[in-house]
């Protein structure tokens, strides 16, 4: 009788499954689009509670406004250029632009500081209870994860994928630095430890989720938080509230949804006060 021997495997580790092209093109297929939904969501879910992250302060604002040496090096270059071409109408509207930007690089500063608020506010290096979170990318985002970087405090950053390239800045919790392919999950997070959000001067962008959460607020789809904008002066010429109310479609109570704050302590200042008012202390 021929003798079967049985193959033992000892410490055989997992052999992870090799995927093709056709899983592939599968998984970026429209029938796999809820999967990708759940990814998108649980990858930095997963992380966020491993790292004991209960609430966040978020931080939004233009990915333009960069810090004064590097905005005043910009505007110098584009000085030359037009004074090369001073008939160049483009050229005028990049230095006028480069000059706001100059102007505007004060809130960089600003959400600099503001991030090292944050960052001191905890315990310790390795408190995550409450954790500054951004949009992850350069300009004020930077801004606020290098206030927190600097105090030696983690910071959260939820970058996301578009046709140019936004790589994560480099003040960012390497751990805590996620890649999102869907606005709406990004958002989502964005908002669900959310206990305070402090918008500064942006774009689209910045407009779209700061609209997308007043109208949560509003909708009574998410708890009222403290929202604070930063500038009252952009803001007021960016969006006349007031007129808003005027006109009739929104209430006069969502009026008071956001305040103003001109500097990162005031804003900090109001965050506290609006939590103590409201019985819920963040430490």
């Amino acid at each position: 009788m021929k003798k079967t021997h049985k193959k033992t495997i000892k410490n055989n580790p997992i052999v992870e499954p090799k995927y093709t092209k056709e899983d592939e093109h599968f998984l970026y297929s429209d029938d796999a689009r809820s999967i990708r939904l759940q990814l998108d969501y649980l990858k930095a879910e997963t992380k966020l509670k491993k790292y004991g992250v209960e609430h966040t302060i978020v931080v939004f604002g233009s990915a333009r406004v960069i810090g004064f040496d590097e905005a005043l090096k910009k505007l110098e270059k584009i000085k030359k250029k037009f004074k090369a071409k001073p008939s160049s109408d483009s050229l005028l509207a990049e230095l006028r632009s480069a000059e706001r930007i100059v102007e505007k690089s004060r809130y960089y500063e600003e959400a600099r500081h503001f991030g090292k608020l944050v960052g001191q506010s905890g315990k310790g290096p390795d408190d995550c209870h409450v954790t500054l979170m951004t949009g992850g990318g350069p300009g004020i985002m930077e801004a606020a994860n290098r206030g927190a970087y600097e105090v030696g405090a983690k910071s959260i950053g939820l970058n996301i994928e578009l046709p140019h390239e936004q790589n994560p800045n480099p003040y960012l919790t390497p751990e805590l630095s996620f890649n999102f392919r869907y606005f709406a999950i990004r958002k989502l997070h964005f908002m669900q430890r959310a206990k305070a959000l402090v918008v500064f001067p942006g774009g689209f962008g910045t407009l779209d989720e700061l609209f997308d959460l007043l109208t949560l607020i509003q909708t009574g789809k998410s708890p009222a938080i403290p929202v604070v904008l930063i500038c009252q002066s952009f803001w007021n010429h960016v969006v006349d509230f007031d007129y808003l109310y005027e006109e009739g479609v929104i209430a006069k109570e969502d009026l008071h949804i956001f305040k103003f704050a001109e500097t990162a302590e005031e804003a900090w200042k109001l965050i506290q006060k609006w939590h103590k008012k409201n019985q819920t202390p963040l430490f």
